[in-house]
């Protein structure tokens, strides 16, 4: 994988669309505040989509972009209350189990959101697909490009301003990476995904 392709077009892409992902990063942030969290799982749904049809197809992100995948309000906030209780219990015993669990699942689920609103995966498929897409390959490869991400991402929160910037950059050099990974792999099959079978029926 070309890491240094990927981190240069997402440096380039971040600075070109910059105040729109900036204005979109900061909405997600006080929506999810202002809920206590309920909303950060969608809203980070919507805004990686936003980031994958920009990477995608050009399109520039609008600030309503963060609530466009609604529709998976309730399978997304379910894993969200699993995953905080799982890290909770994981903290509970000790730091580094807690610790150790929020890797397993990053790992594990790295492409989990992008699945399901590009592919239109259910949550039980996309999990399934993420953990295939990371054990496909070089897992050393995957373990790359988690720290990558982490890393860029938790550069940036020591302030608020860096943190602006560097959030909108680890998203797109996530989407850049789940590019290259989901066009190595075959189209899904109509039959495995009922989702998107009724897609296609609906659009046929």
């Amino acid at each position: 994988m070309d890491f240094k392709g990927h981190l240069e077009k997402s440096w380039h892409l971040t600075l070109q669309f910059i105040v729109p992902l900036i204005f979109m990063t900061l909405l997600m942030v006080f929506s999810s505040l202002l809920t206590l969290g309920i909303l950060g799982p969608v809203t980070l749904a919507g805004y990686m989509h936003a980031v994958l049809l920009l990477v995608r197809d050009g399109r520039e992100p609008k600030v309503q972009d963060v609530f466009s995948q609604m529709g998976l309000f309730l399978p997304l906030l379910g894993f969200g209350v699993v995953t905080v209780i799982a890290t909770a219990v994981g903290a509970m015993m000790l730091i580094l189990p807690g610790i150790l669990i929020v890797l397993g699942i990053v790992y594990s689920c790295l492409y989990m959101m992008p699945l399901m609103t590009d592919r239109k995966l259910s949550l039980t498929d996309a999990v399934k697909e993420s953990f295939s897409m990371a054990l496909k390959g070089d897992p050393m490869e995957h373990a790359i490009v988690v720290i990558l991400f982490l890393g860029i991402s938790w550069v940036g929160s020591f302030v608020v301003i860096g943190w602006l910037f560097t959030q909108p950059l680890a998203t797109v050099f996530l989407v850049l990476v789940y590019q290259e990974r989901i066009s190595q792999m075959p189209p899904p099959s109509s039959g495995d995904h009922p989702i998107k079978q009724k897609i296609d029926s609906s659009a046929n």
